[in-house]
């Protein structure tokens, strides 16, 4: 049975997914230069082999992104969902494992711009509530840069018996808020670790919040409310890889 296809836009997002053996392309648009860029910046594999490719002007790619108000540069292609993996099949065995998971976060571009943080930093995974999740989006694809086609990205139905679930398996839970107790970076972060963010606009729900091991904070000038959950996520894994290298 085939899987549902959907639209991606930008070059990086374009690109990777060529890359990725596992994603199934459908369909690629181009134009004449966005092609030749391809093959330039992919001297020693054709990625663009097996794919059918179709070349537009770029008013003609200009209608698949007017509605979002996205830059396309050249590249629109059409492809299929990656298989999910599973989480439980994935932490067998495992240890010294990092994710980040999402609670009531919603917004395309802050989901996009934090799984591109966390493949540059090594994040194990992603778990996300799977209603939550913007799949088809092209603002999501688009603000992650290609990183879409280098993370694990988890969905689940509930995110408190999965919370519940892996504490069970040894992990411990750390909630981010700007009334955390404790600075995060006074933490030693060994073992196996879940980052837990909640939305902008009301922060971790109360019912998950009480899964959560320990409540820290960034510290931020005090005359700054809080930071972007990207930023502030980046600002986390950051720390974290640094920390790695150093052990």
């Amino acid at each position: 049975m085939s899987k549902s296809s959907f639209f991606i836009v930008g070059q990086h997002a374009v690109m990777e997914a060529l890359r990725n053996p596992k994603r199934k392309v459908l369909k690629v648009f181009l134009t004449e230069e966005s092609k030749k860029n391809i093959h330039r910046k992919n001297p020693n594999k054709n990625i663009l082999a097996d794919v059918k490719v179709y070349f537009k002007s770029k008013k003609e790619l200009d209608k698949y992104t007017a509605r979002d108000q996205l830059m396309h540069n050249g590249y629109v292609a059409e492809i299929e969902h990656l298989d999910q993996p599973d989480l439980k099949q994935f932490v067998k065995g495992k240890n010294n494992l990092t994710f980040v998971c999402l609670d009531e976060v919603t917004d395309p571009r802050n989901i996009g711009s934090l799984i591109r943080s966390a493949v540059s930093f090594n994040i194990n995974g992603l778990i996300i509530k799977e209603r939550h999740f913007p799949r088809d989006s092209k603002l999501m694809y688009k603000s992650a840069s290609g990183c879409m086609e280098h993370m694990n990205i988890f969905q689940v139905s509930n995110i408190n018996s999965t919370l519940k679930n892996l504490r069970e398996k040894n992990f411990w839970i750390y909630s981010f808020d700007a009334k955390g107790q404790k600075d995060f970076t006074e933490i030693k972060w060994e073992g196996n670790n879940i980052l837990l963010f909640g939305s902008e606009g009301f922060g971790i729900k109360h019912h998950t919040s009480k899964y959560a091991d320990f409540f820290l904070k960034i510290d931020i000038n005090e005359n700054i409310e809080s930071l972007n959950i990207s930023n502030s996520a980046a600002i986390v894994f950051h720390h974290l890889r640094y920390l790695k290298k150093k052990s």
